[in-house]
This record gives structure tokens, sequence and C-alpha cells, in this order.
């Protein structure tokens, strides 16, 4: 592609985003000459690439970090050369790299083709990293384990130092020497330990001068006595520096026998680098994989400008290449014309790059072997070209070198000279364009380019949307209809007097007017359709959270029937049960009486007997009377706002409507609305009249009993109030709900910060009615509502 397009849509930005991204100066600089490719197999494979990291990343985080580029060392090491220290660390980091890197996507279990591929090239060779590792400290220090003579010979240099320096110390200590020595200490000239000593007391210490203070007043002089040793001390230290060199060169040796394999490594890393650094450009721009074609379509989806702040870009649609090749895009400035055409133009950049673009998924892009733009004001100062001429000579360009797979951006086609004779120097540039099968984005301000787009099927018209309430741009882009550069409008709300105004509609051509009126006809009813359409899109999404709602509590009471359903089957059972035990006992017990000749004895076990078929008579009659103390109910006794019982859920509720000819009809139990059948209610339990209770206090519990059922519902609220206070009305409902019958409550307190819930668990763990209780599921409440199971 040509390059001067690269910086018209700063193609160099994207480059250095994405080199802060790479681990290695190496892989910096194969970034900063990273240009976008045009053959269809290699961009998606460079796509896969990038899909393949960022698929990593998610799951596992990154490879290992950088590495170095250790090509000289290499090359040395082969052709027989020593490394220094430095040289040898790089190429074991190198080396340890490599080694994380085949742990890293093993561990990971990476199930990518490109990179597990690459990474199972990697060579390891453990051995000599270790050694290297061993022998070598840093840049300047090599271990004393490198190998046992070194070890050695630095053992001797130290024994040697401290004999030198106890020798020495000797002579400074000596009382006889104390005046002739200007300090006592010990120091070190041409590597020889020496002492000071003063000019005139030369003659009276025997030994060496090896150097003299500045005034000359002070001698540095080797004593003879320790010429010898220090003779000895250098000698081992050369033979360290021969055993140093002697380790490098083996070591360096070594990496000469592997450098091929090494250098091979370095070349995996830096590819595993750069992908990487792709992958992770994608995953800060939230950016997706596009899909690519090879017929020149464009649809972007959501498409967010890479180099605007992502708190502050809005995304755009735009598509075009399939029913029609160009797109005109009118509209006011800063409406954000100029970075859609950008946009556009950096995405297939990108995209032919190997980069994600950030965009929703399915968006489409074709495969382009250019992308010319004429974008800005390029006005020459050097060439002494006018800003038209400047842009012309760019279209020139353009014209000569378009083809059926070039994308051509313009922005503001044929401004800079007179508008009748730009309007038509653009539409022929436009014809030229599209007889050579070109994809043409361009922008423009010209009526007759709107009309122009109108008449002819294979370009469109496309506006920026502009909100003249608050005179400011949407960024949207609305393809189908022009737009209007709403000049007057813009003018009048900034202050401009109506009188300018109108003298300025009356000069313009009427013909203008009405094209301009038309478009603001269309974009107010294309306004008014969206209007109509997202309220029912909403409505849709409403109806069918209610429905779910409906279906979910359907279920629920379902599931809630069919639990007290088999509560009565497994009672009656127990019951048929217990009451064949019983019949099997009386008969034996009746077999017992025939065989008893004492008749006291016979008609004592006939009365236990009796008591016990009498007792459990009693205890059946109990169960079958709370099972059975709701009357049915018929047609005629029932008026809306009348109280009966729910048989299938054993709760109290009221009529709101009454049964119609299929016996349906709608009762309120609790806060639920039910639609039932009326064979599942029945009168609720009243004193009959006449019978006279055995006590006051059983008559009035039986009313108190009959008023709880009728008024207790199946929730209660304490929102708003104190800890003592909600206490206080839980516990009192907990006691009427029971004398209610109900089985299933729910205690309202909210959520707030959890001192209501809280002291109510408590006190629920407590109460004697209570059998369990849990938080509300996420469709009744959650956490500011719990659910209560009665005894």
């Amino acid at each position: 592609m040509n390059k001067k397009v690269y910086k018209a849509l700063e193609y160099n930005k994207i480059l250095a985003l994405l080199e802060s991204e790479a681990g290695a100066e190496m892989t910096r600089k194969v970034i900063r000459d990273m240009e976008p490719l045009t053959e269809f197999h290699e961009i998606e494979r460079a796509q896969d690439e990038t899909a393949e990291a960022v698929d990593v990343l998610i799951k596992g985080g990154g490879l290992p970090g950088g590495f170095y580029d250790i090509g000289d060392c290499l090359n040395m090491a082969s052709k027989g050369g020593t490394l220094d220290m430095k040289g040898l660390l790089q190429v074991l980091f190198n080396m340890r790299v490599a080694e994380r890197t085949v742990s890293f996507l093993k561990k990971e279990a990476v199930n990518t083709q490109i990179i597990s591929d690459l990474g199972s090239l990697l060579y390891q060779e453990k051995t000599l990293a270790d050694d290297i590792d061993r022998c070598i400290i840093s840049e300047d220090e090599m271990s004393d384990n490198a190998s046992q003579k070194l070890k050695s010979l630095r053992r001797s240099i130290q024994r040697q130092n401290e004999n030198i320096r106890s020798k020495l110390s000797g002579i400074i200590g000596s009382i006889d020497n104390q005046s002739m020595l200007q300090d006592s200490i010990v120091t070190l000239r041409q590597g020889r330990y020496v002492i000071p000593v003063k000019q005139e007391h030369r003659g009276k210490l025997k030994g060496i001068v090896h150097d003299q203070s500045q005034s000359g007043a002070t001698l540095f002089i080797e004593p003879q006595i320790i010429v010898e040793m220090n003779n000895e001390l250098r000698e081992l230290e050369v033979a360290e520096q021969a055993e140093i060199a002697r380790i490098l060169a083996e070591l360096s040796a070594s990496v000469g026998g592997i450098a091929e394999m090494l250098l091979n490594n370095q070349e995996i890393l830096l590819k595993l680098d750069f992908i990487f650094a792709k992958g992770k450009l994608a995953v800060k721009q939230n950016a997706i994989k596009p899909v690519l074609n090879l017929d020149g379509i464009f649809n972007i989806k959501k498409g967010r400008h890479p180099l605007i702040d992502k708190e502050k870009v809005v995304p755009i649609d735009i598509s075009f290449g399939r029913d029609f090749s160009s797109l005109i895009v009118t509209g006011p400035n800063t409406g954000g014309k100029t970075v859609t055409l950008k946009t556009v133009g950096i995405f297939v950049i990108m995209a032919q790059a190997g980069l994600h673009i950030p965009c929703n998924e399915g968006s489409e892009l074709p495969i382009m072997d250019e992308v010319f733009a004429d974008i800005g004001d390029e006005q020459s100062i050097e060439q002494s070209l006018s800003t038209f001429s400047s842009h012309m000579k760019n279209i020139v360009r353009i014209l000569e070198n378009a083809g059926n797979k070039t994308l051509v951006l313009l922005d503001e086609l044929g401004a800079g000279t007179d508008p009748q004779e730009g309007a038509a120097l653009a539409i022929a540039i436009l014809e030229d364009l599209k007889s050579k099968g070109a994809k043409v984005l361009a922008t423009t301000h010209y009526t007759e380019l709107k009309k122009y787009a109108l008449s002819k099927s294979d370009i469109q018209n496309a506006s920026m949307e502009f909100d003249l309430d608050t005179l400011s741009p949407t960024y949207r882009l609305i393809t189908g209809i022009p737009g209007k550069s709403n000049a007057f409008a813009i003018s009048e709300k900034l202050g401009l007097s109506k009188k300018v105004i109108g003298e300025a509609n009356r000069l313009l051509d009427r013909k203008e007017i009405e094209f301009e009126e038309v478009i603001s006809a269309i974009e107010n009813e294309r306004r008014l359709a969206e209007q109509e359409r997202d309220e029912a899109i909403m409505l849709n999404l409403s109806m069918k959270k209610k429905s779910k709602m409906l279906e979910e509590q359907i279920d629920a009471l379902e599931a809630k029937k069919e639990k007290i359903l088999q509560r009565a089957r497994e009672e009656a059972n127990k019951m048929v049960r217990e009451a064949k035990e019983l019949t099997t006992e009386m008969k034996d017990k009746l077999k017992e009486l025939a065989e008893i000749d004492d008749e006291k004895e016979r008609n004592r076990t006939f009365e236990a007997s009796r008591k016990k078929v009498k007792d459990a008579a009693g205890r059946y009659k109990e169960k079958i009377r709370v099972e059975n103390k709701n009357e049915p109910i018929s047609v005629d006794q029932l008026k809306v706002g009348h109280s009966v019982r729910v048989l299938s859920l054993n709760q109290a509720g009221t009529i709101l409507s009454l049964p119609d000819e299929k016996g349906d009809l709608t009762v309120q139990a609790g806060s639920l609305k039910i639609s039932l059948n009326i064979k599942d209610i029945a009168k609720m339990q009243e004193d009959a009249p006449g019978i006279v209770n055995k006590t006051k206090k059983q008559k009035s519990y039986g009313s108190l009993y009959s008023n709880k059922t009728k008024s207790v519902g199946l929730s209660v609220s304490v929102i708003g109030k104190n800890l003592d206070e909600a206490l206080m009305e839980v516990e009192k409902y907990l006691d009427d709900a029971y004398m209610a019958g109900l089985k299933e409550v729910t205690i309202i307190h909210g959520r707030g910060k959890g001192i209501l819930r809280e002291g109510i668990a408590d006190m629920l763990r407590r109460n004697k009615h209570v059998d369990e209780f849990n938080t509300a599921g996420f469709h009744n409440g959650g956490n500011g509502a719990t659910e209560v199971k009665l005894k």
C-alpha cells in the first residue's frame, strides 16, 4: 500500500500502541516496519494468530517477558570466539525464557494451533543453561563454584592477602617505625601492598618505591620483606584470570555448538512476542476478529475509532459495498463525518496487518490492494499550492492508481473552489472512480451531490445526526437519508437575528429550500419511526418479563400443590396402614378372649382393647376433621368479597370474580391473584348455630381462629421500623399466621445495612412456630425478604 495514507489515517499511532505491548526491543523494531498484507490467506493467518493470543491471555495470562538479541554473540561463539560474562548471561536469559515458554504452554494446556506449533519448536539445553547459571554471577563476576581449581586459587589468594596484611600490620605497629610513617595504613599501588613513608625517612625502610604523593612528602614503599609475598600473590591472581578465561572459552564453545538452535529459538520467541503484542492490544481495545471477504463488502457494527478515548468515543454502524459501491456522507461540521472516514480506513489497514478491530462481533471487511485518502487541509507552502490545488493533485494521483480492489476516502469533495464548479467536478470524479470499480466513502456539503446520490442505484446517501436542541452532534450515521448542514438553524440558536436569517432564506434558491424541507420531513419521519420501534421493543421485553414471572409463579403453585397432595397421600397411607395393623391386633385379642376362663380378667382385657380402638378412632377423626374442616360451596352462595379457603393451598382467600360457565373464578390469596375452579374452594369454617362451647375461653379462641383465618395475609412488611418494633410485629404476625393455618409466609424487611434481616433471623431461630426459613428467591425480593415455613 502507498505509505502516504498511513500518515493521513494515523497508522503510526496504532503501531506505537502495539509497540508498547511488546516485551523485546527486537519485536518493537519489527512492529515499526510492519505493513498491511494483501494476500487473503496471509491476512487470515495473521488474524488467527491474534485470536489465539487473545484466547490464551483471557484463559491463562501472557507468556514470559522479553529476550535479548544474541545474534552477534552466537555468531562469535560459532566461529570459536570467547564470549564475555555479559554475553553468556544474555544467552542464558534467552534459554530460560524458552524453558518458561514451553512450561507455560504445557501447564495451561493451550488449545491453539499456531502458538502450540511454535512452542513445540523451541530447543531446550538445560545442562548448558545450568552450567552458565552456576558459573557466572554477574556481568563482571564469576562464581567460586565455576571449577574446583578456581575455588582453590581464590582461597590461596585470600590466605596470601591475609598473610601480607598481617606482616604489614606488624611493621606499622612497631614503635621503632612510628616516626617514619606518614599514616598507619596499608594501601595498594599497581596491585601491590605498600605503606606510606615520610620522604626524609626513605633510607630507613628497605623496599621498592611504587608511588609518591603530589606534594612529594610521602612515598608509597613496598617493604623488601613482603616483595616475594606480593610476587606470589600476583602469580596466584594471574592463574585465577587464566582459569576464568578457560571457563569462559569452554562455555562459549558449548554455546557455539548449538548456536543454530539458539538462533532459531530467538526467531520463535520474536514471533511469539509479536503475536502476543497483537493479542494484548486487542484485549485492551475490546477488539474482535473481523469477517474477511473478497467481495468488497463493508459492514461495521458499533465501530469505535481506536485512537479516541473509549469512554468518549461514539460507536458507528456503517455498511456499503453490497448493494451500492459508494456512500456520500453529509451533515453539519464537527458532526463526525471525518472521523467516520478515518474509522473505516484505519479498520481496513489494521485488519490487513493482522490486528483485531474495536467493534462488535459479525463485522465484515474486504481485502483491499490499496487505500487512498484525501483528508484534511493539505495546503503546500513549499510548492506554492492552494488548498484546492493540493487536494486536486492528490485526487489526480488517486484516479491514476484506483482499481476494483481500492478503497477511496474523500473528505469535503469538491470544496475550495466555486460551489457549482466544485460540485460538478466532484460528480465527475465519483463517476470515474465508479467506472474503475473502486469503493468510495466521501463527505460533502453540496446539495448537487445529495441529489446525484439519490439518482444513482449504486451510490447511497448517508447523514450524520445533529441535535438542534443542544446544538451538538450525536455522531450517529444514518444510511439512506441525506443530511442538512443546518447552517440557518445553528446560526439562529447562536443569536443571529431572524431578519438576517430571513434575508438569507429569500436569497436561497427556492428549489434548494424545497429539497431541504423534504430532507427535514424525511428526518422527522425517521425519528418518529425509530421512537415507535423502540417503544415496541420495550413493550415486547416488558411482556416477556411479565410472562416469565407468571410462568414461574404458576410453576411454584403447581409444585406447592403437588407437595400438599403428596403429604395428604402419605398421611392417608399411614392411616390405612395403622388401621390394618389395629384390625389384625384386635382379631388376635378376640382369639385371646375366647381362651380366658377368668371372667374378670376377660372383662379387663376387653375394656383395654375397646379403649385402644376408641383412642385410635379419635385420632383418625381428628385427622379427618383437620383435613376436611371446610364445607363445600355452591355457585349461588358466592359473592365478590366473600372469604373462602383455597383447598390446594390450605390458605384463606377473597373472591375477586364470580365463576364463569366452566366454574372458573379469580381469588386473591395474600399477595397473589389466582385463577382456579370452584371445586378447589370451600366455605370458611364457622361455629355452628346452637352449639354451646364448654368454656368461655374455648369460644373466644374459636372466634379468634376464625377471624385470623379470614384476615391474615401471606406476607408482612416491617421496612422503616426499628428492630424492637419490627420483632414485636413479626412475632405477633407469626402467631396469627400459625392460628390461621398458614404453612408458608414471607417477611419483608428490606436490604439496608442488614440490621433488621439479622435481628429477625435470630428471633426466627427461637420461635416455636417456625419449622425453617431462608432468604427469598431473586424474583421474590432476594435478601430484602425472608421466606418462613411454619410447623
